[in-house]
């Protein structure tokens, strides 16, 4: 009887569930379809040793975080359901049923919506799981061969978990509510509207010009200052307590702005009197005037909620864009090996600070050594590199004491040796990019701004050296005089535009006493990497001619030995053979000049970046999903309370004359400004960010965010925008009710 019962309430309060039921079928989805990325990785042949173990658990423990907020949600979403259905409860007292059955019956409503919910949202993530594995696909650049049907045991463990706790939440607050609510109250429920309080416009307005002051405040000190990210030791703590001051300002001006919006609208309302006194936007101005009182705080954090979705999921996606749209310029060859000189600096910080023992190997390195003669070692089992590092004997696997030499795969091959631009044992570069933008009158890029740039300057490289690499990416080599230079930079973006520029105005360069002058009038950005990497390797070269440089005797800084395999050479085979070499250390005179730096491959470094724009693009969109859906439904549960509680208004419009039509625009009114008003100052706030972001990105490339807007866009606009017509369409059906009964009363 009972569940008969309760079931006829569940198909008769279908409206009211409607949002609760909405939100709980969306969460199960994402839920489950992304905890199956572990097996998407897998069918989408993505081969990468722990790659799907790693996103799984990264997702994994992120659905945790996102399954409070979820739970929050469904508090959120009872706490109406009761609201609406307190009297309904309150009759099935009075008829003489004891508050347990109550209790039971309310108990089996939400176990009938809970299962509805979660079944319908494992088929839904069952589906969307299957097409997210072409998703996958796409973004580690596989592509899929044996493509089945699959259904994760984990993410629908999980995904229950997740619900089941949801579940007894929101069962233990509903039988709380039930139980220490008296009958009186459950009856009058839908009397009693909630107590509003007219605040002084003048002073909502004078709040609002406060917020709107802070907020602009705000963005100009974004603006100015940027993010803390560049700073040095010296400045961070002070960038850092500015920020902190930005960051509160932009807050609490946020909150402020809200907490005055109502007498804002009525003052400026009220002053376009043809607008006022036409058809209900009186009644309109006052409603919302009321409820923003009452809802300004939630309003400020869903706007602070809104900014922080947009950004994350626009700004992540995009810096992985920038990394692989810029990936072959970075990487122009199969591999390359560094290999780091020591420095005045080096020595002195190894004698100061690490060990002075070990300080006593090392010799301050006066000229490069040859890396392609020297490029030979022992190959190690990768399981325990750790172990031949320690020294451990070679008898104890199989790989070791194999000898490794590039010859054995090399084709083409060049040095690229680097020089800071002062000379042995002296200090201070004589070519900086701040001395540059000084002769230009530009300002330096924001990047660099407290950055170590102007005290490491640009290093200096032979041309011949250039020349060679240049041939190698089937370029025309570039002739460069004793008197001239050539800049060259991998990064583009500001630092390209800026070297560029100066060569174009025809500004000289100072070099040990030598005045030199262009060779051309444009920076070199797609031969100017000098060794294999992620972000970039050349933040800045000076190329001159051999014969300059001989004379010049600069301090070495690196070298980077850039090798393209043997043509015919299987790539796999050929970045086997040489991983995991262990190289023989360099002497000079029973000395160490340096020591070997970042090996990588061209094929490892593709890996890598995608999967970094994987892991990123799955967390971004995830977590912006969730926050945005999370968002809607606080709004369209706030404003189906609204509209609730405003029930009998609407009752007397309709008796005096009003029609539904201009009832209904009314209710539509009032949604669409507590809708639209936090997503304008979220995306307010998002836009002023991304500027300073794509600003400080733009010095490793042009940043471009078209692309992701647009799906960041089609993602929260379909949730979004869902919720809203969802909200809408149950508001009027709520308001039509409420005429319908205008004689109960």
């Amino acid at each position: 009887m009972l569940c008969k019962l309760a079931w006829g309430n569940v198909r008769r309060a279908g409206r009211d569930y409607l949002v609760y039921l909405l939100t709980l079928t969306l969460g199960v989805t994402v839920f489950y379809a992304f905890n199956t990325v572990s097996m998407q990785v897998d069918i989408a042949g993505i081969k990468e040793e722990g790659l799907s173990e790693l996103m799984g658990s990264m997702l994994g423990y992120l659905t945790y975080f996102l399954a409070g907020v979820m739970a929050f949600l469904m508090v959120y979403a009872n706490n109406f359901i009761m609201k609406r259905r307190k009297k309904e409860f309150g009759l099935y007292q009075v008829l003489g049923m004891r508050r347990g059955r109550v209790a039971t019956i309310m108990a089996l409503e939400t176990v009938f919506v809970s299962v509805g919910a979660f079944v319908a949202g494992i088929v839904l993530g069952v589906g969307l799981s299957q097409l997210m594995t072409f998703f996958t696909a796409s973004l580690f650049k596989t592509q899929i061969a044996d493509f089945h049907f699959f259904f994760s045991v984990h993410a629908f463990n999980l995904t229950l978990a997740c619900m089941l706790v949801m579940f007894v939440l929101t069962l233990l607050l509903n039988l709380r509510a039930v139980r220490r609510t008296r009958l009186i109250e459950l009856m009058g429920a839908e009397r009693r509207n909630e107590s509003i309080k007219t605040r002084n416009p003048w002073i909502a307005i004078a709040i609002f010009a406060v917020g709107v002051a802070l907020v602009g405040v705000a963005y100009y000190r974004l603006l100015r200052d940027g993010f803390p990210l560049t700073a040095t030791d010296s400045k961070l703590q002070e960038a850092m307590s500015q920020f902190g001051i930005t960051t509160a300002m932009v807050t609490v001006g946020t909150f402020a702005l809200f907490w005055g919006l109502s007498g804002m609208l009525i003052k400026l309302l009220q002053s376009l009197r043809g607008v006022y006194w036409r058809g209900l936007n009186m009644f309109t101005v006052r409603q919302l005037a009321a409820k923003v009182n009452t809802v300004c705080f939630s309003m400020g954090v869903i706007a602070m909620i809104l900014f922080l979705a947009i950004t994350s999921v626009t700004c992540g996606m995009s810096i992985a864009n920038v990394m692989n749209e810029n990936l072959e310029r970075y990487n122009p060859v199969d591999v390359s090996q560094t290999y780091v000189y020591y420095t005045p600096e080096t020595l002195d910080y190894y004698k100061e600070y690490v060990n002075p023992s070990e300080a006593d190997r090392m010799v301050l390195a006066d000229a490069t050594v040859d890396l392609y003669a020297a490029w030979h070692g022992d190959r190690k089992d990768p399981d325990n590199v750790a172990d031949g590092i320690k020294g451990k004997s070679a008898d104890n696997n199989d790989e070791t004491g194999k000898k490794v030499n590039i010859a054995d795969v090399a084709g083409e091959h060049v040095q690229i040796d680097s020089y800071l631009s002062y000379p042995l044992g002296g200090s201070g570069p004589s070519v900086v990019a701040g001395e540059m933008c000084k002769a230009m009158g530009e300002k330096l890029p924001k990047a660099l701004e407290g950055s170590n740039a102007d005290a490491m300057g640009l290093f200096v490289t032979p041309a011949s050296q250039y020349n060679k690499l240049r041939q190698m990416m089937g370029e025309e080599p570039v002739s460069i005089g004793r008197d001239q230079y050539l800049l060259t930079c991998d990064m583009g973006g500001e630092l390209g535009d800026l070297y560029t520029k100066y060569m174009a105005g025809g500004h000289a360069l100072t070099l040990g006493g030598h005045e030199l002058k262009p060779a051309t009038d444009k920076s070199d950005e797609d031969t100017a990497a000098i060794a294999n990497s992620a972000m970039g390797s050349n933040p800045g070269t000076v190329v001159v001619a051999d014969e300059l440089l001989s004379q010049l005797n600069l301090q070495p800084y690196s070298s980077n030995l850039l090798v393209n395999y043997k043509q015919g050479m299987d790539t796999t085979e050929a970045d086997e053979s040489i991983k995991y070499t262990l190289l023989d250390n360099l002497l000079v005179d029973g000395k160490e000049p340096g020591s070997w730096g970042v090996f990588i491959t061209r094929s490892e470094m593709y890996t890598q970046a995608a999967q970094m724009n994987g892991m990123i693009s799955y967390l971004a969109i995830y977590i912006g999903f969730v926050l945005v859906v999370a968002c809607a439904a606080i709004l369209s549960i706030q404003q189906l309370s609204n509209v609730a509680d405003g029930s009998r208004s609407y009752r007397v419009l309709a008796q005096i004359g009003c029609d539904d039509r201009q009832i209904r625009h009314s209710v539509m009114a009032q949604q669409a400004v507590f809708f639209l008003f936090p997503l304008a100052v979220g995306l307010a706030h998002s836009f002023v960010a991304l500027k300073v972001i794509i600003e400080l990105v733009s010095v490793f490339g042009d940043m471009s965010i078209g692309g992701t807007v647009g799906l960041t866009c089609a993602i929260f606009l379909a949730a979004y925008g869902g919720y809203f017509l969802v909200t809408y369409l149950m508001s009027a059906g709520m308001v039509q009710a409420a005429i319908a009964t205008r004689y109960s009363e």
